[in-house]
C-alpha cells in the first residue's frame, strides 16, 4: 500500500504549483500504514542521546537515594545510560531496593549492581535496636485503644457467656436437653469471636483476623481428619437424642450386646446387662446397629422343639401338644398357640410349639420353660415316644461285657419309675417376671443425673 501511495506520490512532486498542504496530506496518508504495519519496538536502545542524559540521571537517581536513609550513602555513575551503582548497606533486601529504584528511571538502559551488604556488628545492631525503640515507643502510645480493645472484647465476652448459660431460655427453645446444650455453646463461640473481632477493628487489624481464620480453617481441617471418629460419635449423638429409639429400662439387644437402658449421655450409651454389668456402647456404634426392642410390645412369642418316634403320628401329637401348651394359664388365647413340623430326623420326626405370653405378667424364660415340660409331659402321658439319638454300635468279640452295680441300679430305677411322677404343676412356680435388674436401673438412675432420653418425647 505504502509503494502504491509513494508511486502516485512521484508525479505530484514534480508540479511546483501543488500546495504544500496537499502534499503533507499526502504524505501523512502514506506514513499511517507503515506505523500501522511496523510497529514500534518496546524498549528499544535509543541510537543517540543528548550529551547531557548521563548526568541527568546520574542527579536524578542520587536525589531519590537521598531522601532515602538507608541508601543516601551508595555511589551512582552512569555512562551511555548503564547506571553503576556500589556501596555497602546494613540489610539484603536494601540491595534489591536500590537495583529497583535506578531501573525506574527513565532513559536506563541497565543496572550494573555492585552494592554489598555491611557485616560490621555496630552497623547491623543499630538499626535493630532503633526498630524495637521505635515499636515499643508505638505500643506505649497504643496502650490506651489497647485498653479499649480490651475492655470491648471482655463485656462480649461475657454477654455471651450471660446468654449460654440462660438454661431456661435454651430449654424452651428446644426441648431435647443435648440441643439445647449445643445452642448454648455456639452463643457462647460466637460471642468470643465477635469480641475478637471488635477488638481487632478497634486497633485495626482486621487483616489480622482474616490470618488468623484462614490459619485456623487449616488446622480446623487437620483435626477433622484426627478426630474424625469422635466427631461421628458427637453427631451420632445429637441425631440419638432427636430420634429416642428407646426408654429408660427397655430391655434391648444392641448389635451382640443384651441388657436394659440406663442412660444415653453425649458420649455412649449404658446398659445393664442381664448378669448386672455396666455396659458402655459408643452412641456411633448404637446409631449403626441394628436394635431389639423387647419391651415395646408386651406380648412375646415363645418357641421349642419336641421329637416324636418316626412310626408315631406327627398330626395327633401336634395335637396333644398344642392342647397342654394352651392350657396353660399364662398363655394367651389370641393368638393361638399352634405346632408344625420341622423336619424328619434320622431317629425322630421333630416338631415346633409356637405360643404367646404376656411379659408384663409372666417371665419369658420361665414361661416357656414350663410350656417345654407341660409338652413333655402330654405327649409322653398320650403314649408318644421321645427317643433320643440311636447309634448302632459293634462290638469286638474278643473284649468280655463289662457290667458295673452303677449300671444295673440306674436300669432298676428307670425301670421303677412310674410316668405319674411329675414335677410340681405350673400354677405352684412363680411365673412373675424378673424385676431385678429393672430395680437396679431404677436406683442408678435416680443417684445420677445426665440422661439425654426424654419419656415426654414420642419414641421412634
Amino acid at each position: 500500500m505504502r509503494r502504491v501511495i509513494l508511486s502516485l506520490m512521484a508525479p505530484l512532486m514534480l508540479i511546483p504549483s501543488l500546495p504544500a498542504s496537499a502534499a503533507a496530506i499526502l504524505g501523512a496518508a502514506a506514513e499511517e500504514p507503515a506505523a500501522e504495519a511496523e510497529p514500534a519496538v518496546t524498549g528499544a536502545i535509543e541510537a543517540e542521546r543528548d550529551a547531557n542524559e548521563d548526568q541527568r540521571i546520574a542527579e536524578r537517581i542520587r536525589g531519590i537515594f537521598a531522601a532515602i536513609d538507608s541508601l543516601s550513602h551508595i555511589e551512582v555513575a552512569v555512562e551511555q545510560g548503564v547506571v553503576s551503582l556500589s556501596g555497602t548497606v546494613a540489610q539484603p533486601e536494601q540491595v534489591e531496593q536500590a537495583a529497583a529504584i535506578a531501573g525506574r528511571v527513565a532513559g536506563v538502559v541497565t543496572v550494573d549492581n555492585r552494592i554489598e551488604r555491611d557485616v560490621a556488628v555496630s552497623t547491623n545492631i543499630a538499626p535493630a535496636v532503633d526498630n524495637i525503640v521505635a515499636q515499643s515507643k508505638g505500643l506505649v502510645r497504643m496502650l490506651p485503644l489497647l485498653a479499649v480493645a480490651l475492655v470491648v472484647a471482655a463485656l462480649v465476652f461475657w454477654l455471651g457467656a450471660w446468654l449460654s448459660n440462660r438454661k431456661a431460655l435454651w430449654r424452651r427453645v428446644s426441648p431435647n436437653g443435648f440441643v439445647a446444650e449445643l445452642l448454648s455453646s455456639a452463643v457462647q463461640f460466637v460471642g468470643v469471636l465477635f469480641g475478637i473481632y471488635l477488638a481487632l477493628k478497634i486497633l485495626g487489624a482486621t487483616a489480622l483476623l482474616g490470618a488468623l481464620l484462614g490459619i485456623g480453617g487449616v488446622i480446623g481441617i487437620a483435626i477433622g481428619f484426627a478426630v474424625r471418629d469422635t466427631i461421628d460419635n458427637y453427631i451420632s449423638s445429637v441425631m440419638l437424642s432427636l430420634r429416642q429409639p428407646f426408654r429408660a429400662n427397655d430391655h434391648v439387644v444392641i448389635g451382640e450386646d443384651e441388657g436394659r437402658v440406663v442412660r444415653l449421655t453425649s458420649r455412649a450409651t449404658i446398659l445393664m446387662t442381664l448378669d448386672g454389668n455396666h455396659l458402655r456402647i459408643p452412641n456411633s456404634t448404637v446409631f449403626k446397629a441394628v436394635i431389639l426392642n423387647y419391651t415395646r410390645n408386651p406380648q412375646r412369642r415363645f418357641e421349642f422343639d419336641l421329637g416324636v418316634d418316626a412310626d408315631d403320628d406327627p398330626v395327633d401329637a401336634m395335637e396333644v401338644g398344642v392342647k397342654a401348651v394352651s392350657a396353660l394359664d399364662y398363655v394367651l388365647d389370641d393368638p393361638k398357640p399352634v405346632a408344625r413340623i420341622v423336619e424328619v430326623g434320622d431317629s425322630n420326626i421333630v416338631l415346633r410349639f409356637l405360643a404367646w405370653l404376656d411379659q408384663e405378667q409372666t417371665d419369658f424364660y420361665k414361661g416357656r420353660s414350663l410350656a417345654i415340660r407341660a409338652g413333655k409331659v402330654a405327649l409322653e402321658d398320650a403314649g408318644f415316644a421321645l427317643p433320643e439319638p440311636i447309634y448302632r454300635l459293634r462290638m469286638d468279640p474278643r473284649s468280655a461285657p463289662v457290667t458295673t452295680a452303677t449300671s444295673q441300679d440306674a436300669d432298676r430305677e428307670k425301670a421303677s419309675m412310674g410316668r405319674g411322677q411329675r414335677p410340681a404343676d405350673a400354677e405352684a412356680t412363680d411365673l412373675r417376671p424378673e424385676s431385678h435388674v429393672a430395680q437396679m436401673v431404677e436406683r442408678e438412675r435416680a443417684e445420677t443425673g445426665g440422661d439425654l432420653l426424654d419419656s415426654g418425647r414420642p419414641i421412634e
